[in-house]
């Protein structure tokens, strides 16, 4: 027969107090003496005491969990900003609850749906690739119900938001292509309604102008994040009559598909290939050559999310928050060809 869970009045029956008392001294109320406290804590601990979550988020209106909406839970950078987002919350006494819409407008519907029904203090969403219509966002924000946007942004709605210096990034990493005697650079971009992705093509196309290097159309792959189509645009750079002499990959998994396309067709990275990469994984250091790659700090950026979405939770205030995390370029040797 399963015993039934210690309750406050148990407690104070046992230590011949009051339920407020034993109430007061669990949450840290200053005003209990620190003797009755340390009897209370004590034996909390000893009869395994659980508080009651249900009637705690009751009484403050509140159920101390935070609703995740992220486009893909294999994605490392994803995996990363939730580790962010878990670290914080479980610091601040909050619960997560992670839902991936797998890069579907009608999935990130649903689950901010589900989200919302389940009564979470919060939002933190990363919108999917699909996702070109904001209404569902539009309705969260006129309950007052805080939202941040990460990484993925969604501009010209009233909620924070966390990115990073995508336009500044690529540019410098374009100029550090450039550089190396880089004159046909290929950029492998991403759905153009999507903030990031607009603003890094942009940052390609900004830095070639500087340099007076002419934009070609045709070095531009359009892509939908996905890696099902890497070995088939590859063929196609490989088999153009100016073939490129670099290519700045959507990101790191997509770099190393394109590199061992490269070498299978007997060219040499970097030597008559450049590759970039973009997200900084740990495989990077590992391959040969090491992968020159963008550093994009998930984890700060997770964090950096939930920080705010917990304050405005608390305070009970929705003020929209603009929070920028720096990137930055990392040089190894699939872009070094000039030899020193």
């Amino acid at each position: 027969m399963s015993k039934a869970p210690v309750t406050i009045k148990d407690i104070a029956r046992l230590l011949g107090i009051s339920k407020s008392t034993v109430s007061r001294a669990l949450s840290g109320n200053a005003d209990v003496n620190p003797d009755t406290k340390r009897k209370v804590l004590e034996l909390a601990r000893k009869l395994d005491y659980q508080p009651n979550v249900v009637a705690v988020s009751l009484k403050q209106q509140r159920t101390n969990t935070l609703g995740v909406i992220i486009p893909e839970t294999v994605n490392r950078f994803f995996a990363k900003a939730v580790g962010g987002i878990q670290k914080m919350a479980n610091l601040a006494g909050f619960n997560v609850i992670i839902c991936q819409s797998d890069e579907s407008y009608v999935t990130e519907k649903k689950n901010l749906q589900a989200l919302v029904s389940s009564r979470v203090d919060g939002l933190l969403v990363s919108v999917s690739r699909e996702t070109d219509r904001y209404d569902h966002f539009e309705a969260v924000i006129s309950k007052s119900i805080p939202l941040v946007f990460f990484d993925r942004i969604v501009e010209g709605l009233e909620a924070s938001q966390v990115y990073s210096d995508n336009y500044e990034v690529t540019k410098e990493a374009t100029h550090h292509l450039i550089a190396q005697g880089c004159q046909r650079i290929a950029f492998v971009a991403g759905p153009q309604h999507l903030y990031n992705s607009r603003n890094r093509l942009r940052g390609y196309l900004d830095a070639l102008k500087e340099s007076n290097i002419p934009v070609r159309d045709n070095y531009i792959i359009q892509s939908q994040y996905k890696l099902d189509k890497t070995d088939e645009y590859t063929r196609h750079l490989l088999k153009m009559k100016e073939r490129p002499d670099a290519v700045f990959a959507i990101n790191d998994y997509a770099a190393l598909e394109m590199m061992h396309a490269i070498k299978k067709a007997g060219l040499r990275v970097p030597d008559d290939i450049a590759i970039l990469g973009f997200n900084n994984e740990n495989i990077c250091r590992f391959v040969e050559p090491a992968l020159s790659s963008i550093d994009h700090p998930a984890y700060d950026m997770g964090a950096a999310a939930a920080e705010i979405l917990l304050n405005q939770v608390r305070n009970e205030s929705i003020e929209p928050v603009r929070r920028l995390i720096q990137s930055r370029l990392v040089v190894r040797e699939s872009t070094h060809r000039l030899k020193r």
